[in-house]
């Protein structure tokens, strides 16, 4: 598949996640653990059925430490961020959690000695601005509005850290790059499902059991393989600007499917976000814009 296509697939799919995790009535540590579980499952029957049924020897090498970092990262950046979706609207969760490449834009020059531009302390001041008008708990009138806020701004600590670490992995294809991060993310969450509450699938009706095989199979080891396999050859610069499907899916999904409140000043914060996020990302590229 074409890769842009593969991308803009994986961003739209991702968009419309929230709506299928409020259905699923577990914890979201038990959610995040299931679905990469299923996912993990889904993964292995891809890259079997890509050899005709048989299986397929892992090609990892010095870089597979940093996959089981980023795939417990994940793991937990998925509970971060379905607690988010608790707390707060789908819109401002998100908006939230897309603060991660501004924590990305933070941490490069401290890791990879890049320089910092002038243009790159602009986008973080812009994007900051944004992320108080999205805080703003006046928007919603209610006392949890600020702990989903925690939660996304939790979980896009953690998705910085995958972005981060995955930068660093060249050699690992999408698909078992894909598989271990997922088995990393197992790993992690089993023992901390069992020790703070247990499993409760037995509780589990018809829609919570359908949305979670969606969440597992369709969010998760679809779009995960659509997305790792797009981002080893797609150029940077589309990357970015396709990247910002997924929270256009979101707010609009929160608006009209949910009917969520949304303040006029949230919604020009969270635009400031992926503005300036956005600016910065095509900056980088071409850096006499």
């Amino acid at each position: 598949m074409n890769a842009k296509l593969q991308m803009i697939l994986a961003m739209a799919i991702y968009g419309t996640l929230a709506p299928f995790v409020r259905r699923i009535p577990l914890s979201s540590a038990e959610v995040a653990l299931f679905r990469a579980v299923i996912a993990l499952g889904a993964v292995q029957a891809a890259r079997r059925l890509r050899r005709g049924g048989a299986g397929e020897r892992l090609r990892l090498g010095g870089e597979t430490w940093m996959l089981l970092l980023s795939g417990a990262a994940m793991g937990l950046n998925w509970v971060f961020l379905f607690q988010a979706y608790r707390y707060t609207s789908v819109a401002v969760a998100t908006l939230s959690y897309y603060f991660a490449p501004v924590i990305v834009m933070v941490a490069s020059p401290l890791l990879f000695r890049e320089r910092v531009t002038r243009g790159q302390v602009l986008c973080f001041v812009g994007s900051t601005a944004g992320l108080v008008l999205v805080v703003n708990p006046g928007g919603l009138g209610e006392g949890s509005h600020l702990l989903g806020v925690a939660f996304g701004l939790a979980a896009a600590v953690l998705y910085a850290k995958v972005i981060l670490l995955n930068k660093r992995i060249r050699s690992v294809t999408g698909l078992d790059r894909t598989l271990l991060q997922f088995l990393a993310a197992a790993a992690v969450l089993l023992p901390y499902v069992y020790l703070t509450g247990g499993f409760h699938l037995a509780a589990m009706d018809a829609p919570g059991w359908a949305s979670l095989l969606a969440v597992g199979l369709i969010h998760s080891g679809a779009a995960y393989v659509l997305y790792f396999s797009a981002l080893r050859t797609l150029p940077g610069q589309e990357t970015a600007i396709l990247s910002y499907i997924d929270p256009l899916v979101a707010v609009i999904l929160s608006v009209t499917l949910l009917g969520e409140p949304v303040a006029p000043a949230q919604l020009v914060g969270g635009a400031m976000i992926l503005a300036f996020t956005l600016a910065n990302e095509l900056a980088g590229k071409n850096p006499k814009r």
